[in-house]
């Protein structure tokens, strides 16, 4: 689970800090909301026809800018959605048996956010959401501007977090499953036992005041029912009012921390202006402003605590007007299933190690998926194999592929609906609205031709204000001149379709050679008998670097390391065929489905003895 530290729905951070309160967020059918917001967008057909093309021969693009940009808040925009369509189903959380029209989810959402002020947190303080998905998440997204830590964290993990952005509050359930919310609190914080709820004072964690149960009545927490219910006090309603006359679209609104595939997370802090634009823009390029409400209907297996749940699920949902249903508190392939059958559910979002589970459900096919049409794959390069099973599995016709970072709020690339199977098979889409992308020459610093590999680099209203408190690092990863270098290795083609290739950190160099892991990942998912495949690269002392494919069979399939180098010879070259073959049934993964490289390397080198 993450820790979700946010802020008010009532206020905005500090200058320079995450925005705690004021998260409320809306949803615009942008077609009928000329007169709201002032803007008749282009239809994703009509934008499909005009796509941006790179110039001269040279990596760089630069999206659309005929849709004007939002000046709103999340919580204006809430406010919007539930003005628009008050009775349209906004929230499905179906293992809490919970459902929510628009108008009862703003009534609540302002209910929590006036309690939290009621107990004193004031604009500006950070609130972390500890836990799995779950209504009380989208409650507290809502009604604070947060930071978002994984949920997974033990005691030294949740203390860097909450340490690191100086959180006041934190909300959490007693446990789920094995992890024993409680208890790990009480490792960093022992004073909670005998504090007097909402004045805790910790040696370890001298910011926290205020520690919230969802729950369970626990020694010195306050219930989160009894601060909700507190702020259905006109006096509270009031106040949560005034306090929202001075929020800003650029204010932050929340911090979220990065998946730490690499090493340390980050915590990007990204504003109302940041997620209330981006939000806005994937809908329109999956067109949900063009659907019947009982087309739209989105399936969320993913957390709450990572920027494809947060914005891309309930952001989305919100700013389109459309159902978000919540299938599971952790992810399950099963439940996924059966959320689309039970909720008549139409899209489908997911990492590609979630894609892949759910596609192999043994009773796959008793399921009922005739109202699924699309979704979006991102998180991770997905192997062209999978988007054409996906596809041709689950009925999505208009699945997309997305592309982008945490610290860009986070889609900068995706595919238009209309695109052809090949077109979302070999690539992650074409950029953006309102977003610059240019590919650059790591050796020269200069943009990279066409079809040649580079960093990926990206400029525009989406780039985050910064990383939580770590000024170097935030120069390190944005110029003086805005751009933000992703660390990704790309090529971007003619018709302005980018393809990853690669992690600059990920890349191998084998001899001299670059060799780029996703292109032998895609490589490797034609073989029959594979069902997934990681490229590493391990440690030499004569070649620098050797290829390791880390490969998980098909059920019930069998073969050999050498069969597979067999399969290598003639189809690739051969400095790029793996020295070593190892068979495995797992990877080491994030909360959020990401593959941790880093970690499976080190897993490989111990396992070959390297």
């Amino acid at each position: 689970m993450a820790v979700y530290i946010g802020m008010l729905r009532l206020g905005r951070l500090c200058a320079g800090s995450p925005g705690v309160l004021g998260a409320r967020v809306g949803l615009s059918r942008v077609w009928q909301e000329a007169k709201l917001w002032g803007v008749r967008p282009l239809s994703s057909r009509e934008v499909a026809r005009t796509a941006p093309l790179p110039v001269g021969g040279l990596s760089f693009v630069q999206g659309h800018t005929e849709v004007r940009l939002i000046n709103k808040t999340v919580g204006q925009c809430l406010d919007a959605a539930a003005q628009r369509v008050p009775d349209q189903e906004a929230l499905v959380v179906l293992h809490e048996n919970m459902r929510l029209t628009f108008a009862q989810l703003k009534q609540q959402v302002d209910k929590a956010a006036s309690g939290l002020l009621s107990i004193g947190l004031c604009k500006g303080d950070r609130l972390g959401m500890w836990g799995p998905n779950s209504y009380a998440w989208v409650l507290m997204q809502l009604a604070t501007a947060q930071v978002s830590v994984n949920p997974a964290y033990q005691a030294m993990e949740l203390e860097y977090a909450l340490k690191k952005v100086g959180c006041k509050a934190l909300v959490f359930p007693k446990q789920f499953k094995t992890q024993q919310y409680y208890n790990i609190l009480k490792q960093i914080c022992p004073e909670v036992e005998k504090a007097q709820p909402g004045a805790l004072k910790s040696q370890r964690l001298p910011d926290l005041s205020t520690v919230i149960s969802l729950d369970a009545p626990l020694p010195g927490t306050l219930l989160l029912d009894e601060v909700v219910a507190a702020g259905d006090q006109e006096q509270h309603l009031a106040r949560l009012r005034h306090t929202q006359q001075f929020l800003s679209c650029h204010d932050p609104i929340n911090i979220q921390f990065t998946s730490g595939t690499t090493g340390s997370p980050k915590g990007a802090t990204l504003s109302h202006y940041n997620i209330v634009n981006n939000s806005n823009m994937i809908g329109e390029r999956l067109r949900l402003h063009q659907k019947a409400p009982d087309e739209s209907r989105v399936v969320l297996p993913n957390p709450l605590y990572h920027c494809l749940g947060s914005v891309g699920g309930t952001m989305v949902s919100l700013m389109h007007g459309v159902t978000l249903v919540l299938s599971s508190p952790v992810f399950d392939g099963k439940k996924a299933l059966e959320a689309i059958s039970r909720e008549r559910g139409s899209f489908l979002y997911g990492t590609p190690t979630m894609f892949v589970d759910i596609l192999n459900q043994p009773d796959f096919s008793s399921y009922d998926i005739s109202a699924m049409c699309g979704g979006v794959i991102a998180g991770s390069p997905a192997p062209p194999e999978l988007i054409r099973a996906i596809i041709n599995k689950l009925n999505m016709k208009d699945l997309v592929v997305a592309y982008g970072t945490t610290e860009n709020s986070p889609v900068t690339f995706m595919n238009f609906t209309e695109d052809t199977v090949e077109q979302k098979a070999e690539s992650v889409g074409r950029i953006m609205p309102h977003t610059e992308a240019q590919i650059v020459n790591m050796k020269t610093g200069s943009l990279a031709e066409l079809n040649t590999p580079g960093e990926l680099c990206i400029r525009g209203y989406c780039v985050m204000m910064g990383y939580w408190g770590e000024p170097r690092k935030t120069d390190e990863a944005i110029g003086q001149d805005k751009w933000y270098r992703t660390g990704d290795i790309a090529t971007m083609d003619e018709q302005g379709f980018c393809k990853i290739v690669g992690r600059s950190k990920d890349m191998i160099i084998r001899g001299g050679e670059n060799i780029y892991p996703a292109e032998l990942e895609d490589f490797f998912h034609t073989h029959p008998q594979v069902q997934e495949v990681q490229v590493v690269g391990v440690k030499d002392d004569r070649m620098g670097e050797e290829i390791c494919a880390c490969i998980r069979l098909k059920k019930g399939e069998e073969t050999t390391a050498e069969e597979i180098k067999a399969f290598c010879k003639g189809k690739i070259s051969h400095f790029k065929i793996p020295r070593y073959i190892v068979f495995v049934t797992d990877y080491p993964l994030t909360v959020s489905g990401k593959i941790q490289k880093f970690k499976l390397r080190e897993q490989m080198e111990q396992h070959l003895n390297l």
